[in-house]
């Protein structure tokens, strides 16, 4: 029982740690937003490449001129897409943010649709809420588009981080209450 105690101290400090650094990393990105919408750009760039480098590998195990004419290609896009990115990081923060802004709208829209759809069927209220503030959030990308390149992704990444750590840290916090309740029950110190 000593051991699951110590392993579970061990896990829910580095657990901890790693939630205050998530908060402060994205405090950091809403701070900085025009720097990490960049660096954002730039690691999916890295991605895109990489991803390209596996599929023009993966195509030339593939059999079939089909399957090998559309990996090439599929390769090429990924290659030309990284290196774009990679190359011109702040036009295509500016790209990525108009696609994110147009993607969000199509989707607001989308579960707003879909809450009217099947109200009568008992959908629930908090879909029309996330599809009214999801299509608001992307009215309000593409309305200041390009202006909002320079902080939406950023901010976007920072919130993001913010609520991973928090609630992180939550959790870990009522693991650790909860295990404190757990080793020190009147039945295990009866049975110590």
């Amino acid at each position: 029982m000593a051991t699951l105690e110590t392993g579970l101290k061990r896990a829910s400090q580095a657990s901890l740690v790693l939630s205050i650094v998530l908060i402060i990393f994205g405090v950091l990105a809403i701070t900085l937003p025009m720097a990490t919408s960049i660096g954002v750009v730039i690691v999916i760039g890295w991605l895109a490449v990489i991803d390209g480098v596996v599929q023009l590998v993966h195509a030339f195990q593939s059999k079939g001129v089909g399957h090998i004419a559309w990996k090439l290609l599929v390769a090429v896009v990924y290659l030309v897409a990284g290196g774009y990115f990679i190359a011109h990081p702040l036009l295509a923060t500016t790209s990525f943010t108009l696609v994110l802004g147009i993607f969000l709208f199509a989707e607001g829209a989308a579960d707003v649709v879909a809450y009217f759809a099947t109200r009568k069927a008992g959908s629930s209220p908090w879909m029309l809420l996330d599809g009214i503030v999801t299509l608001f959030l992307g009215f309000l990308i593409w309305n200041q588009w390009p202006v909002s390149s320079l902080w939406v992704i950023g901010t976007l990444v920072g919130v993001s981080m913010i609520m991973t750590g928090t609630t992180r840290l939550m959790m870990t916090l009522a693991v650790r209450k909860l295990a404190s309740q757990v080793g020190g029950s009147p039945s295990q110190k009866q049975a110590a």
